[in-house]
Formats: structure tokens, sequence, C-alpha cells
């Protein structure tokens, strides 16, 4: 609610938030939609949202003149064509989801394929939307793995009915939903292609309608596989295809955020249609897709860095956790010779082996994990940690977990954890693969 002074003013004009007005503050005139007043700031301070796409704070105490406006704007109504290949898209919240209702200031889900095309209409060229599911609505932070087996079962699902899978998302965790989506839908046949968007559709920098236009044309390519598509560079020009289980958000806001790790990516999409394929891929069938489900959270994550305890590793063992992955440094280190004995964390690990399955992964990001190049790697691996390759953190927790949920022995987790199953482990990484 805006202020007294706020409130009696617009009355009287019988104007109310979502009406288009104008107005003439310090001679100058501006029109725009009345925004409700946010959370913070002055209340007595009129928020227009204007034509560009950018909100303007004008102080009452100098708005010489405010008139509701007439508006000849009408409902946006686009249709697909139904001869287009059908896609199926599954809302699960995030900013890509969603649109400001100015009316109640309120953000709401989009949920009818009219809604989705008007946001971004190049989308009829290309498909048709045959359905939307919404599972959940949630912010991608608070995603947990109960929400990607119930996503992983609805994918299964609507990609056996239609020619692709678009899912709408979060961008903070969609790297670790799409790892979670490459294991539990072990034998894809068709795209499923994640995508979010780093800006709201509300501002001019907005990323979501290229990110929304490329996804859906790469959702009926000719390829089969779990991918994240996101703006390829800061500018409107193309999108990546990255794959699933090599991909990062590696910046808090820009619209070019999400990257390849140790892998090239999958494809560039252009907003015309064309792609260019940058990777061999698996091509699309019509083999029936299943989803497996198995997995076990009791897996722990721990980054080492200097002066680290290595007691920490006592929580996991008390808690009864089956699994931890050890992010260390450079080639999967962790202290080891350290000129004080308790702060080696080779005892710490030795324990914890006998109880679980420890994995060794690089906070470097980019790179290989090796257990013998040095000394203090030879006495890690004594201690029965596995350095997991090239693998990306997130998806080393990920595919422990999905291992640990099957009713495998302890040999043949080990075993699988090096195992290549889906596409997370790069054997031979080129100049090419690095900052693409």
């Amino acid at each position: 609610m805006y202020g007294r002074e706020v409130e009696t003013a617009l009355k009287s004009k019988n104007i109310s938030v979502g009406d288009f007005i104008r107005a003439k503050w310090r001679g100058s005139i501006f029109e725009g939609l009345l925004m409700p007043r946010p959370d913070v700031g002055d209340e007595n301070m009129v928020v227009l949202k204007m034509k560009n796409g950018y909100n303007i704070g004008l102080k009452t105490l100098d708005l010489d003149l405010v008139e509701k406006q007439k508006t000849t704007e009408k409902p946006l109504k686009i249709e697909s064509n139904p001869a287009l290949p059908p896609i199926s898209v599954i809302a699960t919240g995030g900013t890509i989801s969603s649109k400001v209702d100015y009316k109640t200031g309120g953000v709401h889900m989009l949920m009818s394929a009219e809604e989705i095309l008007s946001t971004a209409p190049e989308i009829r060229k290309f498909v048709k939307i045959k359905s939307i599911v919404n599972p959940f609505t949630i912010a991608s932070e608070d995603i947990n793995y109960r929400e990607w087996v119930k996503l992983a079962e609805i994918t299964a699902k609507q990609v056996n009915e239609a020619e692709g899978a678009v899912i709408l998302h979060g961008t903070d965790t969609m790297h670790y939903t799409s790892s979670a989506l490459s294991f539990m839908l072990p034998h894809l046949s068709k795209p499923v292609v994640l995508v979010g968007a780093q800006r709201s559709q509300d501002r001019p920098s907005r990323d979501g309608v290229l990110n929304l236009t490329c996804a859906s044309i790469f959702s009926v390519s000719n390829h089969a596989g779990v991918s994240i598509v996101m703006h390829g560079t800061s500018n409107d020009d193309y999108c990546l295809a990255i794959p699933g289980t090599k991909v990062r958000k590696m910046h808090t806001s820009r619209r070019d955020a999400f990257r390849p790790i140790n892998a090239k990516p999958r494809a560039v999409i252009f907003p015309d249609g064309k792609i260019e394929f940058k990777d061999e891929v698996k091509k699309r069938s019509e083999d029936e897709v299943k989803a497996d489900t198995s997995f076990n959270p009791k897996v722990g994550l721990v980054k080492v860095h200097p002066s680290s305890d290595p007691e920490i590793i006592d929580f996991f063992i008390s808690k009864n956790y089956k699994g931890l992955i050890i992010e260390g440094t450079g080639l999967g280190h962790v202290p080891t010779q350290t000129i004080r004995k308790e702060d080696s964390w080779i005892e710490w690990i030795k324990k914890a082996s006998k109880e679980m399955v420890v994995g060794i992964t690089s906070q470097c990001v980019y790179g290989r994990t090796h257990p013998s190049v040095y000394s203090n790697l030879r006495l890690l691996r004594k201690t029965g940690a596995i350095h997991c390759e090239d693998m990306l953190t997130e998806t080393a927790l990920i595919k422990l977990s999905f291992l640990l949920g099957h009713d495998y022995e302890r040999k043949e987790v080990e075993k699988k954890l090096v195992e290549n199953l889906a596409g997370e482990i790069n054997k031979r990484i080129t100049i090419d693969e690095f900052l693409n």
C-alpha cells in the first residue's frame, strides 16, 4: 500500500494499481503503468513502469498532475500451427515460469500455452505446445531430491507422449536438476531441455525470450539427452545447449552464466531455428522412456581449505551417511603431511572409507583429479577414497546418491562411480574445453 498522501491523490482521480497513467513531474511528462509500492522505500513515492521496461519513482510532493489514460491494448492471442511437432512444457517455478500481475503486484505462473507463447511468440514457428504440467512451484534453491524424483517420473511420461520436453526451472540449482535427470532417465530417447532466465520478463535486459525460443527449437531436434539451454553470450545472438552432467552456473547474474565444464557444448542454437551441433550426440528414437528414481540422499559434501578441520568427517559418520564427496584442491589433494599431525585429513578419510564410499573431486572446476601424481595423492589413495576423474563436484554428489539408492554391493558402487554413465566423465579433455 502507498502512503495516505498518495492513496488520497489517486482515489480522487479514480486511479488504481495497474492503470496506465500520465504524470507531470518537475516540468517533465511521464507515462506508464502504476505499480504496487515496493516493500521498501518511501511510501509517498509513485512507481511507474515505463514503456521501455524500466521503473521510475516520482515523489508525490513534486507531482503537478496525474491523469488516468485510456489504453487500447488488447490481450495477445497467439496460436500454434497444429502441423508443428508437439512438445510438453513442465513448469516448476523460477523467473522464466512467471510474470508480474500489475493489478496485484504479485507474480503468477504461466500455465497456459497462450501465456507462454505470448512471452516468446517466436516459439509458434517451431513447435506446438501439447501439454503443460506444473508438478510443483518452488524456488530452485529450495528443491531437493524429492522434487527430482517427481520430476523424473513426470518427464518420462510427458516425453513418451511428445517429441520432446522443455522444463522451466530456476537457475540457481538448475545444473543439479539436469544432473539428477541425466541419471534418472538412463535410456532417454528424446530431448529433455531445462531452461531458465537470469532476468525477469519485465526488464529490458530480459533473457527468457531467447532462452525459451532456443530451448523449444532444440527440444525437437535430432538428438536424445538432457541439456540446459541458456544464452551463449551476453548478447541476444544465440544459445548454447550444454550436457546435463557437464554444466555449471558460473556467474550470479550474467545472461551467459551457464558454461560447459570439461566438455564442448552439444550445440549452438540460433533464434531463426538453425542448429550447429558441436559434438557427437545420441540420435533420437521412439524407444519408451522409463524413469529410474532410486536415490539415497545420505551423501555429504565437504570442501577442503587451508586450516580446515578434518574432524567434520566424524559428523557424517555419526549421522550414518552412506557416502561422502570431498572437494579437494588441485588434482584432488587434502591436507596430508602437515606439520601438526592432527591437521592431516588422511586418518579421518581412512576411518570414513570403512563406513561409506568416499569420492574426491577438485575445486578447480576445470581439469581432472589424479590419485598418483604426487606422494600426498598416493597416500590419499591408500585410504580407500576414489578420485572422480573430471566430474563436477555437484555431478559426483548426485551420481553417488543415485548409485547408493540401488541394491548394489559396495564394490559395484565404487566401480560405477568412475564409469561414464551419463556423459559425466570425459576421458580426453582438449584445450577447447577450457573457459568455453
